[in-house]
């Protein structure tokens, strides 16, 4: 008995074993329903690896684009992904960038991994003059002592190490001494868009306060 494709020429040959290989659709080729593969899977791998909130601009430049707009696009797509797929995280727009970030349901369980760091931590002195200058920013050091009533120029000095202090400015007094206000690392480590989410002081609970 003859082999079928004993006769098929060579080229021909390589026409047939495309034939025989299954088609792509759409849904194959795109995260979406009008969306780029392509673009939709390069925006999240940059995410992935960016430390960083990334700006719209900022990421199109890292991917070699000028596509703005494509790339808010491809935001929302996996977004839409991340939902339709019960993932444990979003893109979300985190101190004027993207950022992926898991989502609140999942505080607890992260808490207990970040506990065991126990580096990553600030200490309650850390912790009440970093809240001091979040809500009372620009403030001086007097003023951060005035109200914790003692020293903090090390505490200070230890939050600006860490880069969630910074000096902002100087104050137009004898002296000039130097204004503090938090840095975008504090809203990326707080997971804020702007200092104005900050809670108000009436909504903290006694555990939060």
């Amino acid at each position: 008995m003859t082999d079928p494709q004993s006769d098929v020429e060579p080229s021909d040959a390589a026409d047939f074993d495309a034939l025989e290989q299954p088609l792509e659709s759409d849904q194959d080729l795109t995260v979406s329903d009008g969306g780029d593969a392509g673009l939709d899977l390069r925006v999240e791998a940059a995410l992935m690896v960016c430390d960083r909130p990334q700006s719209t601009a900022k990421l199109a430049g890292l991917l070699g684009t000028d596509q703005v707009q494509a790339v808010r696009g491809a935001v929302d797509r996996l977004n839409e992904v991340y939902a339709e797929t019960s993932r444990s995280f979003r893109i979300e727009k985190l101190a004027g960038g993207w950022q992926i970030v898991t989502l609140p349901g999942f505080a607890d369980t992260l808490a207990q991994v970040l506990r065991s760091n126990s580096q990553a931590r600030l200490s309650p002195a850390a912790m009440e003059t970093l809240a001091i200058i979040a809500y009372k920013q620009p403030i001086l050091r007097a003023d951060i002592e005035a109200i914790r009533g003692v020293a903090s120029g090390e505490v200070i000095r230890g939050l600006m190490e860490r880069r969630l202090v910074k000096i902002v400015g100087r104050a137009e007094i004898l002296g000039r001494p130097m204004l503090y206000g938090t840095t975008r690392t504090f809203l990326e480590s707080f997971g804020l868009a702007t200092i104005k989410q900050l809670p108000k002081p009436d909504e903290l609970t006694p555990e939060m306060a």
